[in-house]
């Protein structure tokens, strides 16, 4: 073992006891909980799952600081729905104590969340607007952005409506799936299919 020496008598010990000090921090003052307070929980509610694990406890952090974000970027919206929003997500979250693996679909729905807020505010780095021709048509057109979240997602627009959307696996391309609407996406062409049922189209990205 090394040896602290110092030349004021008796204190090698003390020198020996802040290093040991400094090194070794306890689990509890590394840990932290979610943004609400754990103490007015209900007992076998989602939010005392999120209080006793701490991956849980961190995406709910996270959470916080990209909805505070996001309310700054929504200071104009009009009609205001970034709060119903969110009350509504809250809602849905805590409807996973329906789910057979509850830990899971909290994950899922932070996850999930989190990213649509990022991508829906501008709140991450993304490429586009990229602008697809479909069907031979032009006035038939398909307005998509791609957002950097996790997962990577889309906003898709036709018309005046919108869809937010997330990256599925696929053998190639880039494939997106939102309520009803998909958009896969390979070197300037997509398939797209928008509304349920709705038959593909094809389109091409303008140059």
């Amino acid at each position: 073992m090394m040896q602290l020496t110092s030349r004021f008598p008796g204190t090698a010990g003390n020198l020996m006891l802040l290093a040991l000090c400094i090194v070794w921090v306890p689990d509890t003052v590394l840990a932290a909980g979610p943004s609400f307070d754990c103490a007015k929980v209900e007992t076998g509610s989602i939010e005392e799952i999120i209080c006793k694990d701490d991956p849980l406890s961190a995406l709910d952090r996270k959470m916080t600081v990209v909805y505070d974000a996001a309310t700054k970027k929504a200071t104009n919206e009009h009609p205001p729905v970034l709060k119903a929003g969110q009350r509504g997500w809250i809602k849905g979250r805590n409807e996973c104590w329906k789910s057979d693996d509850k830990r899971r679909c909290v994950e899922e729905s932070y996850t999930l969340r989190i990213a649509e807020l990022q991508a829906r505010y501008r709140l991450v780095s993304f490429t586009g607007p990229v602008f697809y021709t479909c069907d031979g048509q032009p006035a038939n057109e398909v307005v998509a952005t791609f957002f950097q979240t996790e997962p990577p997602s889309a906003i898709t627009e036709r018309g005046d409506q919108t869809s937010w959307m997330v990256q599925q696996p696929a053998a190639s391309g880039a494939k997106y799936q939102g309520q009803n609407e998909t958009l896969w996406e390979h070197h300037g062409e997509a398939l797209v299919t928008w509304g349920y049922g709705a038959p593909e189209m094809r389109c091409q990205a303008k140059r």
